[in-house]
This record gives structure tokens, C-alpha cells and sequence, in this order.
């Protein structure tokens, strides 16, 4: 019988796995663990699947190799915790899961942008101190006056671009490779333009060399004093220091953040004991009233997490099985 270790189980997977264990009458291995701290499950095993932040121990690759295993699947879409090179040197097929549920991400966007411009920090910060009263500027933009730049209109941008085209809403995007079937939903702009005009900006990027610090502070200086910025891709596409400095000198209103550079260092974990201040700039961001953190959690979906656990599981029996995934990944 197959035998699959999944590492990095969280009890919220547990279900999906064991109805696709169920299913396909194979043997699945669960532990809590990272993969390199699992070492002593690999024994007859014949694949693994992954979830972790962090990047994988060199030395996992070749023991990985010694055990006879063939592939690693990681059950997101990012994959820069895996070295895909040093896997390939070792005979290891890699794959990700590159659409588990656009919709995810997209839904979190869209509600973040609908708090943005309803200017839900100002409003949430003054009740919170029993303040009732009605302000100018608290004054909201209805969505189908807005303009919305995404940027990065692949998967999860573009189904974000359709919900907000559906909406009424002005959908400006910058890519690096426009999508033909976008166009009547997005006006592809430079990324200028798009920072210039929009209400609210939305990022939708992968994680590599050309998408690292994309917005800085000179990018914060194009926009307008009234918007604000959407981050649900990755932290460090963002210049952190430079997003502060533009809040506080209300180069721009706000931010709604689900990635932002160190959450690996607190995510997910409950610190209501101990707070942020071994972490300042976080800390600094969490204290701003006009600023929304939330822990990586756009993707937390049904449907994000059945799939999940199906694609890679079945990347693996694909592999195992002689045949060619196409979520393989290249070096």
C-alpha cells in the first residue's frame, strides 16, 4: 500500500486527509512537525507533502534521496522554503499547489478594500474609544465610484479584478504579462499610472528577485493622500519602513496588511501575553489606527483547504504513479 507522510498538519486538515486517504486506499502519515524534524517517519515511505514557511534544511534533500523518495509536494502555492535546485540534484520532483482557491485570497482582498473605502479604521478606532459622533472624514466612497489598481493580475488578481468589475468598480492592473481575457475588465496601465490614480491599491505578486521591494517610497509618494494600500501577496514586497514613513506623513491613508515582512516570527501564535515588542516594526504598525494586521490568513477557506490536501496528495500518487504533474516545478 502507498504511504505518504504529510508533515505540517494542522487539525483543520485532518479531515480532508482522511477522506482522501479513505478514497484512494492509501497510507497517510501525519505529524505536526517540520519535515527535517520528522526524519525518523520516513522509513517505507513513498512521498511527502509539506507546509512550512521556513526554508528546508539543505541537508533534508539527500535524505530524502536515501529513503528512495522521489518528489516533494507543497501543499501552497509559494514555494521559496524549498531549494528547487538542490531537489532536482537529488532526484526530486517538486511541486506546488498554484491555485488552491484564488476566490480565498481575492474574498479577503475585496473585504479589505470595501473597509478601506468605507474608512473602517477611522471609525473602528473612535468607537473604540466611545466616540459616536459623525466626522467629514469619515465620509465613504461607494465602490462603483472607485478606481482600484491591482497589481498582479494572475490567479487571485484577476478573480479579484472580476468581483470588482462586477461591482461597478474602475479596475486598473499592472503586469508584467497582460492577460488577454482580462481586457473589458481591466485597463492594463503602467505601474505609475496605476499608483497615481487609484483609490486603492491591491497586490496580487509572487514572491522572486523582479517582485521584491516593489513599492517603495517613491512609489508611495505617487499616490494619492486619500488611498490606501492592500497587501494579501508577500511581506517583503513591500519596503516596511517605507510604508510607515508614508502613513505617518499621510502620503497615504491607510493599509490593510495580510503579509508584511517578520511574520514568519509571530504567525501563527497567540501573544496576547507577552505583545510585539521584541518585533518594533510590527509593533509600530499594530499600533497605528489606520492600519489592519491579520495573520496570513486570506487563504483559511473551506475550499482553500480541501484543496490543498488534494492537489498535492494527488501530485504525488500522479509521480509515484510514473506520469507527469503539471504543477511540477522547474529549476
Amino acid at each position: 500500500m502507498t504511504k505518504i507522510l504529510v508533515a505540517n498538519v494542522r487539525e483543520w486538515e485532518l479531515s480532508d486527509i482522511k477522506t482522501f486517504e479513505k478514497e484512494h486506499e492509501i497510507e497517510v502519515i501525519t505529524t505536526p512537525k517540520n519535515l527535517e524534524d520528522s526524519t525518523e517517519l520516513l522509513a517505507d515511505v513513498d512521498g511527502v507533502a509539506i507546509q512550512q514557511r521556513q526554508p528546508l534544511d539543505p541537508g533534508i534533500y539527500a535524505k530524502l534521496k536515501e529513503n528512495g523518495i522521489k518528489q516533494i509536494a507543497s501543499r501552497t502555492a509559494g514555494y521559496d522554503m524549498i531549494d528547487v535546485e538542490k531537489a532536482h540534484e537529488n532526484g526530486l520532483v517538486v511541486t506546488n499547489v498554484p491555485a488552491y482557491s484564488p476566490r480565498s485570497v481575492a474574498e479577503h482582498a475585496l473585504t479589505q478594500i470595501f473597509r478601506m473605502l468605507r474608512k473602517s479604521y477611522l471609525i473602528d478606532a473612535r468607537a473604540a474609544n466611545c466616540d459616536f459622533g459623525w466626522y467629514p472624514d469619515e465620509q465613504a466612497t461607494e465602490i462603483h465610484t472607485a478606481t482600484i489598481g491591482v497589481i498582479g493580475v494572475g490567479r487571485i488578481g484577476g478573480a479579484l479584478a472580476k468581483m470588482l468589475h462586477a461591482l461597478g468598480a474602475e479596475v486598473l492592473g499592472y503586469d508584467v504579462k497582460p492577460r488577454e481575457e482580462m481586457k473589458g475588465i481591466v485597463e492594463y496601465v503602467s505601474k505609475e499610472e496605476l499608483l497615481t490614480r487609484s483609490d486603492v491599491v491591491s497586490l496580487h505578486v509572487n514572491l522572486n528577485p523582479t517582485s521584491e521591494k516593489l513599492i517603495t517610497k517613491e512609489d508611495f509618494a505617487l499616490m494619492k493622500p486619500t488611498a490606501a494600500l492592500v497587501n494579501a501577496s508577500r511581506g517583503p514586497v513591500v519596503v516596511t519602513e517605507d510604508l510607515v514613513d508614508a502613513l505617518e506623513k499621510k502620503e497615504i491613508a491607510a493599509a490593510a496588511l495580510d503579509t508584511f515582512v517578520g511574520e514568519n516570527e509571530i504567525v501563527p501564535k497567540d501573544l496576547s501575553n507577552t505583545g510585539l515588542g521584541d518585533f518594533p516594526l510590527i509593533d509600530k504598525l499594530h499600533k497605528m489606527y489606520n492600519v489592519y494586521l491579520t495573520p496570513h490568513i486570506a487563504f483559511f477557506t473551506n475550499m482553500a483547504i480541501k484543496n490543498m490536501v488534494d492537489i498535492s496528495l494527488t501530485d504525488i500518487l500522479t509521480i509515484l504513479d510514473g506520469k507527469k504533474s503539471e504543477h511540477e516545478l522547474e529549476r
